[in-house]
């Protein structure tokens, strides 16, 4: 019977160490274009019953320190409006792994307009910001002002809104602290592929669509490659996307590359020889020498 006993427990014991190899096998990561549909739906469904305190910025237009808040429309606000009714979607294209173009939404709202300037896409932005998951948890906030690089340091979504809002202005305090005001704020609303996609975070389970409304305080156009031209000016095709923008095809957008046409000269060297505060074309033909590989 003890050894009957001693079987049972060592095979027990088996069924838990298999299950637990079992359970351990990473989920193969999901199909991008399944994965926006269901969350598009999941999107869809929380703007259609979620309310943001839009009377709250109407009644008093200038005052800036009102802050998003965002709720469910109960049985007793049956006169709110829906924030589906309010928002607006922009369409982003993301490529799968097979090289497929996936078109997936971003929906998001304008709450106050800053006085500022708008940001682009590979600038640095100063914010405060809070991250809510759909059922209203909240992962992240800063009730703080800090530096977001949109180029490298935030998720696409975030660099896909940013550029919606303005900045503001701030005065300086007797203490040394800062106050900000007329500065722009927003919300946006993000499937996971625009996030985290697959990644489980500690507050943010995988395939999460995720919700930000941000404060834009300062907005500081930066020169990532250090090459003296503005990073948001790297855009020889004039769309406003600099990430797409690489003369000698080497895989580094030229925002990001120190020599845009690979031939040896920095772009720093080749871009104003003259100081005339346009960029050369030493042989006439109508492209820039930093752009020319044949300007030498």
């Amino acid at each position: 019977m003890k050894y009957l006993n001693t079987i049972l427990c060592i095979s027990l014991l088996s069924v838990v160490v298999l299950s637990c190899k079992k359970d351990s096998v990473p989920e193969p990561i999901r199909d991008v274009q399944e994965q926006t549909l269901t969350d598009d739906e999941a999107l869809v469904n929380y703007l259609q019953t979620h309310f943001y305190n839009y009377e709250d910025f109407e009644n008093d237009p200038g005052n800036y320190k009102i802050e998003i808040a965002l709720d469910y429309i109960n049985v007793d606000d049956d006169d709110k409006t829906a924030l589906w009714d309010q928002v607006q979607t922009k369409t982003i294209f993301i490529t799968d792994r097979e090289n497929n173009e996936i078109p997936t939404k971003i929906y998001y709202l304008e709450a106050k307009r800053g006085t500022g300037e708008n940001p682009t896409v590979v600038d640095s932005t100063f914010v405060t910001y809070k991250g809510y998951l759909l059922d209203g948890t909240v992962f992240d906030q800063r009730e703080l002002p800090m530096w977001f690089n949109l180029a490298t340091g935030v998720i696409r979504g975030f660099r896909e809104f940013l550029p919606v809002l303005r900045s503001g202005d701030h005065t300086v305090n007797n203490d040394g602290t800062f106050e900000f005001d007329h500065y722009g704020q927003g919300v946006f609303f993000i499937p996971s592929i625009l996030g985290y996609y697959e990644s489980n975070l500690s507050s943010i389970p995988s395939y999460s669509p995720l919700i930000f409304s941000v404060a834009l305080h300062k907005v500081n156009p930066a020169d990532h490659d250090n090459d003296g031209i503005l990073s948001r000016d790297e855009d020889p095709d004039g769309d406003g996307d600099p990430f797409n923008d690489d003369t000698d095809e080497d895989r580094n957008a030229n925002f990001l590359d120190a020599d845009d046409d690979n031939d040896g000269t920095p772009t720093r060297e080749e871009y104003d020889r003259d100081g005339d505060g346009y960029p050369d074309d030493d042989d006439n033909d109508g492209i820039p020498d930093y752009l020319d590989q044949d300007s030498n």
